[in-house]
């Protein structure tokens, strides 16, 4: 009976260490899941600036240009707005409201993120330009919450997405050309010497019923782009 109690106890301490084994490669394999995890957030979101992009082909056979100041016209393939570490939900009565005109490039404010550039047509030729925002990607739903207002030369509109209880638009807003589209919009008759100024502002609004608890934590990046024409893209 001995010699049985024996070889009992030796394969449970056996098998103990076969389990042992297995859960330090199984937290091994999630620790570097986690890690490449973060990496891979870092890398999409870290440094994820709202930018502004031209056409290079459009600028080149056109004549538009982009920059961010008057007083440098020089022409820009990219412009890059100041990013916010943290934004918290406020409202739209709390933004300055000389907010189009009170600088040029970025000027952020308390949660809120604020980028003025001019678009110029250089050319020789009337043009017509799309400007679209786009959406590459959220995190929490915290598009249920966001704003986008735009002046063109100070005529402003504030885009929002749909709310999705009611199904109708939040008010006072544009709702969202689509879930990857957030603004579309065409410049038509854009004369040679004309000059457009953009004014971006981006928050969370508190306001809205869908910026609940939720979302906290969420993230969303977005950029905007000048094209010479829309092509929907998958």
């Amino acid at each position: 009976m001995a010699v049985s109690s024996v070889v009992v106890t030796g394969e449970k301490l056996r098998k103990r260490k076969i389990r042992l084994k297995v859960t330090k490669i199984v937290l091994l394999v999630l620790c570097f899941l986690l890690v490449c995890a973060f990496l891979i957030l870092g890398i999409i979101y870290k440094g994820g600036r709202f930018t502004v992009s031209l056409d290079p082909n459009f600028s080149l056979e056109s004549g538009i240009v982009i920059y961010e100041t008057l007083e440098d016209k020089r022409s820009q393939r990219k412009l890059f707005a100041s990013e916010l570490e943290f934004m918290d939900n406020i409202s739209i009565d709390w933004l300055p409201t000389n907010i189009d005109t009170e600088a040029e490039g970025s000027h952020n404010g308390d949660n809120y993120i604020a980028y003025t550039f001019y678009i110029e047509n250089q050319g020789v030729e009337v043009m017509d330009y799309w400007y679209q925002v786009i959406i590459d990607d959220v995190i929490k739903n915290v598009d249920e919450a966001v704003r986008i207002m735009i002046f063109r030369n100070g005529e402003k509109k504030v885009y929002a997405k749909i709310n999705e209880g009611l199904n109708q638009p939040e008010e006072g807003t544009v709702p969202f050309y689509s879930d990857k589209y957030a603004v579309l919009e065409n410049r038509a008759s854009f004369k040679p010497g004309d000059i457009d100024r953009f004014t971006i502002v981006i928050w969370l609004e508190g306001d809205d019923p869908e910026c609940l608890d939720n979302i906290i934590g969420g993230e969303i990046k977005m950029h905007m782009e000048i094209i010479e024409e829309h092509i929907e893209q998958e």
